[in-house]
């Protein structure tokens, strides 16, 4: 059986060797007698299974000994307030400044203004014309020396990948040179954690819903400096205290069990692929391939600035409206599946995480190629 490829944003793409090793162990794991879906979240089982996800994610990240890794549930939304529940009482000011550049930085923004001080560094929202839609368009990154960042506030929020519009950076700035050297870097990760390396010692959480390149839906990863645990507001619920969670090994509470196990056998199917920085060179490959055919044409358009254009999520557009749908029928009839763009900007967007392979990018190129010539 020969499966289409899934573009889809989240949940997404998984290796099919991650699938069949879970399919063949899902009534019996190890000879355990049970499913994993059937063990207690305390027992030895598990235990085994949810320690060496950690190890192999601390591997894969170079995770030092001095941060938590804690696996959560509630996702990257829920994270918009969770974040502010944990950190905001970290300082007197309770303040904390975000970087607008995309709807996800913006729904953060918007969210955490309930918990308190809330404002804006910078953004790239500027007025613009998309299609036949009027929005926001978030096409690039202001630039560091632009950035408002109040020395005492509690933390610095950034996206550094906007799922939806298809924006990527890591170019993150010296804080100390925009005059705020104890305001930590808060990074909302989701949608290109482990596809490329990442130096956790510059941020002070970094976190990120596990269904774009980990696993299935349920389990958020966060990652966070010890020394910023322990001053959760009052209202904050216990299951979501990061201080809790870590003090107890993720398993407080019931985590979502199931996930971890699938993310524990991703990491291990990352770890023989190269770990991040083997999958960073096939990503890479991915997004050159599709980027220059797109650049190439004069049928379809890609807005975003070249320097922050995102390696896992590639929003485009096709010059003519009116052939949308006749160009999802087409894909969808070719095997290239959930190419629709997001319901806030429209067109298309092709999400390629680190599960998509290469073959897969090359059967999408085709494809636009052979619209582009019965169309344009």
């Amino acid at each position: 059986m020969t499966r289409p490829f899934n573009f889809s944003a989240g949940p997404a793409v998984l290796p099919d060797t991650v699938l069949a090793q879970a399919a063949s162990e899902m009534l019996d794991w190890h000879g355990s007698g049970m499913s994993v879906m059937e063990m207690s979240h305390r027992g030895k089982h598990f235990t085994q299974i949810c320690d060496e996800a950690e190890a192999d994610l601390r591997e894969l990240m170079k995770v030092p000994a001095d941060y938590a890794v804690l696996f959560m549930q509630g996702g990257g939304l829920a994270e918009n307030a969770i974040v502010p529940m944990n950190l905001i009482a970290t300082k007197p000011s309770q303040e904390a400044d975000f970087l607008i550049t995309g709807s996800w930085s913006s729904k953060s923004f918007k969210e955490a203004q309930r918990y308190g001080d809330i404002k804006v560094a910078a953004t790239s929202a500027d007025a613009a014309r998309i299609g036949d839609r009027d929005q926001a368009a978030f096409t690039y990154v202001p630039d560091a020396s632009t950035w408002k960042v109040r020395p005492d506030a509690s933390y610095l929020h950034l996206c550094s990948n906007e799922t939806i519009d298809g924006v990527e950076f890591l170019d993150w700035p010296d804080l100390a040179a925009l005059g705020a050297p104890d305001v930590p870097l808060v990074v909302d990760a989701s949608s290109h954690i482990l596809s490329r390396p990442i130096d956790i010692n510059r941020v002070g959480v970094l976190f990120g819903g596990a269904q774009k390149n980990i696993g299935p839906a349920g389990l958020t990863i966060v990652i966070a400096r010890r020394d910023l645990l322990g001053k959760a507001l009052p209202v904050c619920p216990s299951a979501f205290d990061y201080s809790i969670v870590d003090k107890n090994d993720s398993r407080y509470n019931t985590p979502p069990t199931y996930s971890i196990y699938i993310a524990g056998l991703v990491f291990k199917w990352l770890k023989a692929q190269g770990g991040v920085e083997g999958i960073e060179a096939a990503n890479r490959a991915k997004a050159d391939l599709l980027y220059g055919y797109l650049d190439a044409s004069a049928f379809y358009r890609n807005a975003v600035h070249p320097a922050v254009r995102s390696r896992m999520n590639v929003p485009f557009y096709l010059n003519n409206d009116a052939l949308n749908a006749d160009f999802l029928k087409g894909a969808d009839e070719a095997g290239l599946l959930q190419l629709k763009g997001h319901k806030s900007v429209g067109g298309m967007r092709a999400s390629i995480y680190n599960a998509m392979p290469l073959a897969g990018v090359q059967a999408l190129v085709d494809y636009l190629k052979h619209f582009e010539q019965r169309h344009g």
